[in-house]
């Protein structure tokens, strides 16, 4: 497995399609919370690209939101550090989102998701902390342990979709049910 490659190699698209606009987006609010020093995890779709990456480039999907775990308590000083980069935090529907400009769309943002936290009250855990990441290529990302918990927990369409994707590059298998806490195995 060669480990030394560029992850946004991946991605089709130049600065104005839509491959390469999540990319932007993405890389903007990660390097804007490194500098700020908030802890901060990549989760969702992009997640798993990182992942998937690592084993066969060929099998990764392109995702169209940014998704990043972070503490509330740093609420204040991620919203700090995402506006210094252009991003317009707003409070839609019972989520927190940043908005890639002031007449972006919610599904043009960063998506913030709280560690420790449920995101719906039917859940059966809470979210990771971010504490349980990896540095990938340029961000860091859920461990691959937390991904799988955070995409079962959620187990939409979408989360299903990503758990294939890791199950067809053979990241994850029929043995991680050991791995699984009860609720979930």
């Amino acid at each position: 497995m060669n480990h030394d490659h560029n992850l946004w190699s991946i991605f089709p698209g130049q600065d104005g399609e839509r491959g390469g606009k999540v990319r932007v987006r993405l890389l903007r609010a990660t390097e804007a919370l490194e500098q700020a020093g908030v802890a901060y995890a990549v989760a969702g779709g992009n997640a798993v690209a990182a992942w998937v990456t690592r084993v066969d480039e060929a099998a990764v999907r392109n995702t169209r939101d940014v998704n990043i775990l972070i503490r509330r308590a740093d609420l204040t000083a991620a919203t700090s550090a995402l506006e210094k980069v252009g991003f317009v935090y707003r409070h839609i529907a019972g989520l927190d989102v940043f908005l890639d400009g002031p007449q972006a769309k919610t599904r043009d943002a960063v998506h913030i998701v709280f560690a420790g936290e449920k995101v719906r009250e039917h859940e059966a855990l809470p979210n990771p902390d971010v504490a349980e990441s990896v540095m990938a290529d340029q961000f860091r990302v859920l461990s691959l342990e937390a991904l799988v918990r955070i995409k079962l927990t959620a187990f939409r369409d979408k989360d299903r979709t990503h758990l294939r994707d890791l199950l067809e590059v053979a990241l994850i298998d029929a043995d991680w049910i050991e791995r699984l806490p009860q609720e979930l195995a």
